[in-house]
């Protein structure tokens, strides 16, 4: 009988709890997926959480208890609508909800909360959580960790990119004969998602119709693009307490229209991605687009056009849904896929991806 595992994950846009039963033999088959909004107030305090200088000790024990007892809901939830028992799901792999990513402190860490022990609890099913630190422990990066399973799902003969447009955008490059490569780019949907509660009071911009209705401020775009992040090599990985507004408002002058700095964010993300492609695997023949931001349909017009004029020639981009995996549900499906590797002790990072000093089994089990 075919082994299920259901993966949890809520990005760096901390919208929502993708959840996603999948099985892996014989062949990979996304079984049940959906996303759980988040309670407005948990989510608000949240966002306060990942900007806060100072914490407050006891409301951060008590969160990470809130966040876990919500993944224990979504598993349940998803198992009830795809009507699946509990006993039919071998383990949860749990992301959690990162709080901090600093994988240039003096001290590397990367924090990630949602009491695992809640969801085992709430689900009655092996829990797997806590998979970013072993990584970091050997010297990497703890990021991106979804590059082993584009890697298994989506290689191909001809060189190809899985762009992955969450809150910060992801690329994983695959080529024949060749180490998986991947990182960070720099911000996808976070700057747009905040920018857009600031000024319209929405959670996001819908089809990116506030970005379109604005005009690309081409000296703001290079202060943007100016920051070291962007020309900085790989392995990286970052978050949001790197690309927020604290970041971008020393960077305006004041008068911007806000549909244009709007715009000139979307530009940031598009030219960002364009610019690491394009310098990292100058013979790409396709992406692969997946993520929350392929909804968003001026961001995907605006990389497209970016990425065929740095490479001077035009290079398909594809939905990861023509290749057999809803691109909502990806990075759900690959923290699954992670707590798969777990149980069977096998590596769940890739070493030339994060920087570390070689393959680790990733998580701790509850």
């Amino acid at each position: 009988m075919a082994e299920h595992f259901l993966g949890l994950i809520s990005g760096t846009s901390a919208d929502g709890i993708d959840a996603a039963v999948v099985c892996f033999e014989p062949g990979f088959k996304l079984i049940a997926a959906q996303t759980f909004p988040y309670d407005p107030d948990l989510r608000h305090r949240l966002l306060a959480l990942m900007q806060a200088d100072r914490i407050n000790v006891d409301e951060f024990g008590a969160i990470d208890v809130e966040v876990g007892m919500a993944f224990g809901d979504a598993a349940n939830a998803l198992l009830a609508i795809a009507n699946l028992h509990p006993s039919t799901i071998r383990a949860i792999g749990s992301h959690g909800q990162t709080i901090r990513h600093r994988p240039q402190h003096r001290f590397p860490f990367t924090l990630q909360i949602g009491d695992p022990n809640r969801i085992a609890e709430a689900t009655g099913i092996c829990t797997v959580a806590d998979f970013r630190r072993r990584d970091m422990a050997a010297g990497g990066q703890g990021a991106p960790l979804v590059c082993g399973l584009h890697a298994a799902l989506f290689a191909c003969e001809s060189p190809r990119a899985i762009l992955n447009l969450g809150g910060i955008a992801n690329l994983t490059l695959l080529a024949k004969d060749q180490p998986v490569r991947g990182f960070d780019t720099g911000p996808a949907n976070c700057l747009l998602d905040a920018w857009a509660q600031e000024h319209l009071g929405v959670v996001h911009d819908e089809g990116g119709a506030f970005a379109a209705s604005g005009t690309i401020i081409e000296p703001l775009l290079d202060r943007l693009l100016a920051d070291s992040y962007f020309a900085q090599p790989a392995p990286k990985s970052t978050g949001r307490e790197m690309f927020n507004l604290r970041w971008l408002l020393p960077k305006l002058r004041g008068t911007d229209r806000p549909a244009d700095v709007q715009a000139t964010l979307l530009a940031l993300t598009a030219s960002s991605i364009a610019l690491a492609l394009s310098r990292e695997q100058p013979d790409t023949t396709e992406v692969v687009v997946c993520g929350g931001g392929v909804h968003n349909r001026a961001l995907l017009a605006h990389t497209k056009t970016a990425v065929d004029r740095h490479f001077g020639r035009s290079i398909r981009f594809s939905n990861s849904s023509e290749h057999g995996l809803d691109p909502d549900f990806v990075e759900a499906a690959a923290f699954a896929w992670l707590a798969r590797r777990a149980l069977c002790r096998e590596a769940g990072n890739c070493a030339e991806v994060t920087g570390a000093s070689g393959p680790r089994v990733l998580g701790g089990v509850y």
